[in-house]
């Protein structure tokens, strides 16, 4: 499991203002993490489900990071009433060193920020936890900003992003670990747009309470899932009569 970025030399003349104004977009989206509680993070009445039938957790997601409410650090409680401990604590949300960008170059063309198609971002994430009968239920959200690059026109993207739950220590264990291929649709007249991916299923037996606190949930991008298209096998030529 790799997560990385492609960084590329300095821009040419002809792409310094796209390249200048990507710049300024990334340092503004930053990134931050916070908490979803079923309590005191919530809107008098809850919303309405979105049209394509979508969880209660999604859409609050949605509306939490079209909000911008992602400033709060709040502890996030077990929301079962059963199991082991219901005041047990998430495992927390950190996006991997390295993996929070990533630059897809056009196609054959050498890395370079002029070469650049679109540049992938994350955000923001949150993270909402259940206990019942001894199993931890883990929603995760992520919110992220696909921006163009010089190269790059309004289009159908296909951003690759890995969760993984690890046990952090001597000997890191991979617990729990999905691949997601995240399309994203820059319309016509855009530069960037952002994106929401929601994993609602990250499923695992509670361990006990110092294991626990090992646990960490690491999200990035993964370059090495871009897909190669290989090259289609040339017909052999008709022979002569």
């Amino acid at each position: 499991m790799r997560f990385g970025q492609h960084l590329g030399r300095a821009p040419g003349p002809g792409g310094a203002a796209r390249v200048v104004a990507l710049m300024l977009l990334l340092a503004a989206a930053g990134c931050s993490s916070f908490d979803v509680l079923g309590t005191s993070s919530q809107p008098s009445s809850p919303p309405p489900a979105d049209s394509s039938g979508g969880s209660s957790f999604t859409q609050r997601i949605k509306n939490m990071f079209s909000s911008g409410n992602a400033s709060g650090q709040e502890k996030v409680a077990a929301t079962a009433p059963s199991g082991p401990d219901p005041n047990i604590d998430c495992p927390g949300v950190t996006v991997r060193s390295g993996a929070a960008t990533l630059g897809v170059n056009a196609p054959g063309a050498d890395p370079s920020p002029t070469n650049l198609r679109f540049q992938a971002t994350i955000a923001q994430t949150a993270r909402e936890c259940a206990v019942s009968a001894g199993n931890m239920t883990m929603k995760v959200g992520i919110q992220g900003r696909v921006i163009l690059g010089p190269a790059g026109a309004p289009g159908k993207f296909e951003v690759p992003m890995r969760l993984a739950l690890v046990r952090e220590g001597i000997e890191p264990r991979t617990i729990w670990t999905k691949l997601y291929r995240v399309a994203v649709t820059v319309p016509p007249g855009e530069s960037n747009v952002p994106f929401v991916q929601v994993e609602e299923a990250m499923s695992f037996p509670v361990p006990g309470r110092e294991d626990l606190e090992a646990y960490v949930v690491y999200v990035g991008f993964d370059p090495s899932a871009l897909a190669s298209q290989p090259e289609r096998p040339k017909r052999p030529g008709k022979k002569a009569r």
